[in-house]
């Protein structure tokens, strides 16, 4: 709820508060300021020129209401009470008019007789269906609180107070303005003036008319503002990821935060792909504009990118991709995308930038680089050219992708911002030395300062661990009868030596029923990969982009049961189409995690 008191007021009614964050400005004195209302019409119509312009210069609930209170006292009023229906009608939706008012801005002058009772307004009122009150407020027309009734019914908003010299025609010191929409009766704005000034007159009426027609017209307005912003944050936030994945060697966080400044949603998105042989691809965009159709497309190439970096395309190869399904959707907006590969067994990080920002890399030893990556063009120009970078991920070091609202500002260029978030992130390591993923999220966020946002901003860190040589296991087989027999003894020799004699029987069993399958159709050497990690996993790799299924086999089969024993005595697998051929891959638990398997 939103209350402005005058000057000399303070919450509970002593002297010397004000509002906070409001501008007190000169003191709200009765009669000190705005035209004389009661002087000739030409300055009426000033007024209300003056005031409807104010109103409508609102942008969301409470600032209507502020600029109505502002407009309304103490130029026109001495006080204004303004009350709305709880939940507040959008639209034009058919609803049942709720039961509830409640009190959401008061803004008052300091009275002339200090010795004069004060008026407050009711917190919640009640109106009854068949009341005055509410067929008051569904006809729309203000009315004067000269007669019983009507004075009986501003009893009501004012919390069963009487306010003195308020009743009869001599005495028009209380206007009862209903706050009509488009379709719905929104609540009312109660004006008053008191004993020291002249009364309401007939074109008080007209004014006060107005003023709650374009009050109410910029309530409708914020409330269908507020639910495209509820409605298309929802959308972007369903379309981002809601969680990440926990690949072995790499840990990941992540931030999302829409705009301040704006109700309509960017295209601003990261995610983080799990890939064969224990890789991960990390990406990051955003699509030109604030729109739901900004957030549409989006989507689109969010999706896009994940169908791509499940085929194993190296990161120059998936944005040229993504740009032509771009061109394909005919839409005029443009993104940027950064897509990087991280393989923690080579320490080795692949990226390809489709005019995006440059990655941060935060050294181990706490320096702090803005990474060289070829920007190449927006996705959806059309221009392709995109190209690959090599770069050295050594363990302990952290890379953060971000989008242009992390970096700037009104009062800071890209470049600026980023060479600041560099300087933030650097001082954060050397304070903390190996600072949490977590604290450099919000340490980057911190520069980000006190002020609204302008535009939406999406952040993912990675913390490159890397995997230890010796808990890998590589291999080169011909694809040959026998190659099935190597690989079970290659197989059982690394368990050995891991101390895994425990899942010797089953792998070998696993592993031949595999490499047997690739044997079949490789024209090429395949690959054999052993990874112990939280889990024991096994990669076959061939040539061949056949994936097998798993069939049931009849009795009179002689084969067709090699899946079928992997899905049973496997934790999980799986296959994947690359560029080169495929991937078949299982998990085991290791000896002892066989419980909580």
């Amino acid at each position: 709820m939103t209350k402005r008191r005058g000057p000399g007021e303070g919450a509970d009614g002593q002297a010397g508060g004000h509002r906070e964050g409001a501008d007190p400005g000169p003191a709200r004195q009765p009669g000190n300021a705005g035209p004389d209302l009661t002087g000739p019409q030409t300055d009426r119509l000033r007024y209300l020129d003056a005031a409807t312009r104010q109103i409508a210069r609102g942008i969301d609930l409470d600032e209507t209401l502020d600029e109505l209170c502002r407009a309304a006292v103490p130029a026109f009023a001495d006080a204004a009470f303004v009350h709305l229906y709880d939940p507040l009608p959008v639209g034009d939706e058919a609803t049942a008019i709720p039961a509830v008012l409640r009190l959401h801005a008061t803004d008052r002058v300091s009275p002339r007789d200090p010795a004069a009772p004060r008026v407050e307004a009711a917190e919640v009122v009640r109106p009854a269906a068949d009341g005055v009150l509410a067929k008051l407020l569904d006809g729309g027309r203000p009315v004067f609180g000269d007669t019983p009734a009507i004075a009986a019914t501003a009893a009501e908003l004012l919390g069963g107070a009487d306010p003195p010299g308020i009743a009869g025609p001599a005495g028009r010191r209380l206007i009862i303005a209903p706050l009509h929409g488009r379709s719905h009766a929104l609540g009312s704005v109660v004006l008053l003036r008191g004993p020291g000034r002249p009364g309401f007159t007939g074109d008080d009426m007209l004014v006060a008319s107005q003023l709650a027609t374009h009050t109410a017209l910029g309530i409708d307005k914020a409330t269908l503002f507020a639910r495209e912003a509820s409605v298309a944050d929802a959308l972007q936030r369903t379309m981002l990821p809601p969680s990440l994945p926990q690949p072995p060697g790499v840990r990941l966080a992540s931030r999302y935060l829409p705009s301040s400044r704006t109700a309509q949603v960017g295209g601003d998105w990261y995610d983080a792909i799990p890939l064969p042989g224990n890789r991960v691809a990390l990406v990051i965009g955003d699509v030109m504009g604030h729109s739901m159709t900004s957030a549409a497309i989006m989507g689109q190439l969010r999706t896009t990118v994940q169908t791509l970096a499940l085929l194993d395309l190296p990161p120059d190869e998936v944005l040229h991709h993504l740009d032509e399904q771009a061109g394909r959707l005919g839409t005029e907006h443009t993104a940027t995308c950064l897509y990087a590969m991280y393989d923690p067994v080579l320490h080795r990080l692949l990226v390809s930038n489709a005019g995006h920002l440059p990655p941060m890399l935060l050294h181990p030893d706490g320096r702090g680089e803005i990474l060289r990556v070829p920007p190449g063009a927006p996705i959806g120009v059309g221009i392709g050219g995109f190209e690959s970078t090599e770069l050295h991920a050594p363990a302990g070091a952290a890379l953060l992708l971000y989008t242009d609202g992390l970096v700037e500002s009104r009062d800071a260029d890209v470049l600026t911002g980023m060479e600041r978030l560099r300087e933030r992130l650097q001082a954060a390591a050397s304070g903390y030395g190996s600072p949490a993923l977590e604290v450099l999220c919000d340490v980057a966020l911190g520069t980000l300062g006190a002020g609204g946002r302008d535009d939406d901003i999406a952040l993912l860190a990675a913390r490159f661990e890397g995997i230890e040589p010796e808990t890998v296991a590589y291999w080169y087989l011909a694809p040959r009868p026998q190659t099935a027999r190597q690989a079970r003894r290659l197989t059982r020799r690394t368990l050995h030596r891991w101390e895994l004699d425990l899942l010797a029987e089953s792998t070998e069993l696993l592993v031949s029923e595999v490499v047997a399958n690739a044997v079949r159709f490789a024209s090429r050497p395949i690959t054999l990969r052993l990874l112990r990690s939280d889990v024991l996993r096994c990669e076959v790799g061939d040539d061949s982009p056949l994936v097998p299924r798993m069939r049931h086999a009849r009795l009179s089969d002689e084969g067709g049961r090699g899946l079928f024993l992997v899905d049973q005595l496997a934790l999980r697998w799986g296959a994947t189409r690359m560029s080169s051929g495929k991937v078949v891959w299982f998990e085991q638990l290791l000896p002892g995690d066989q419980g909580s398997g």
